[in-house]
C-alpha cells in the first residue's frame, strides 16, 4: 500500500482483502484455522450464497499475518473485536479503509469493495484466464465476474494480432 498504515491489524485487514480478492464480510468472518500456509490458502467459509472456496495466500500478506498474530494472538477470529471472542465488525474494517485511502485522496465511491475489484482487474490484467477469477470470486455467472474487471487502455495496447504470431 502506497500509504503507511502504522496500525498492524488495520494494515493486515487490507492486504487480506486485496490479495485474495475478498468481500468485506469475508474478511471478517476469516477463522484463525482458516489460514493454511503449508498449502499457502485461505478457506472462505459460507461466502456469499452460503458457498465455501478456497483463495490463494499471498506470501506478503502471510508475512504481515505472522507478525500480526504474534503482536494479537487472536483465539477463534483471525481479526477480533474491541471485545475479546468477537469477531470485528464490517462496519469498522469500512472504517479503516475509508480512513487510509482519505489519505490518497481518492475519490468518494471509492469503496472497499473497491480492493476487490482491483484484485480481479490485475488478476486479468496479468493474464490470469477469466474462467479462474471466476472461480476465485466465488461467481456462479461469469457475467457477474466481467463487471468487475476494468481493462485498462494500457492492457489492450499489449494484444497482438494473431497472424503477427504466424
Amino acid at each position: 500500500f502506497p500509504v503507511t498504515i502504522r496500525n498492524l491489524k488495520h494494515k493486515a485487514i487490507l492486504m487480506v482483502a486485496y490479495s485474495a480478492g475478498l468481500r468485506v464480510s469475508e474478511v471478517v468472518s476469516i477463522k484463525v484455522n482458516n489460514i493454511d500456509s503449508d498449502r499457502m490458502q485461505i478457506f472462505v467459509e459460507e461466502a456469499k450464497g452460503k458457498k465455501d472456496r478456497v483463495v490463494p495466500l499471498s506470501k506478503i500478506t502471510l508475512d504481515i499475518l505472522r507478525e500480526y498474530y504474534k503482536a494479537y494472538k487472536p483465539q477463534k477470529w483471525l481479526f477480533e473485536g474491541q471485545t475479546k471472542g468477537e469477531a470485528y465488525s464490517v462496519r469498522s474494517a469500512q472504517e479503516i479503509f475509508v480512513d487510509c485511502f482519505k489519505k490518497l485522496g481518492l475519490p468518494k465511491y471509492v469503496t472497499f469493495h473497491s480492493l476487490r475489484h482491483s484484485y480481479a482487474t490485475h488478476l486479468l490484467e496479468n493474464g490470469t484466464d477469466i474462467k479462474y477469477i471466476q472461480e476465485l470470486l466465488g461467481h456462479n455467472d461469469i457475467k457477474t465476474t466481467l463487471r468487475y474487471t476494468h481493462v485498462s487502455k494500457k492492457s489492450l495496447t499489449k494484444i497482438e494480432s494473431p497472424l503477427d504470431k504466424i
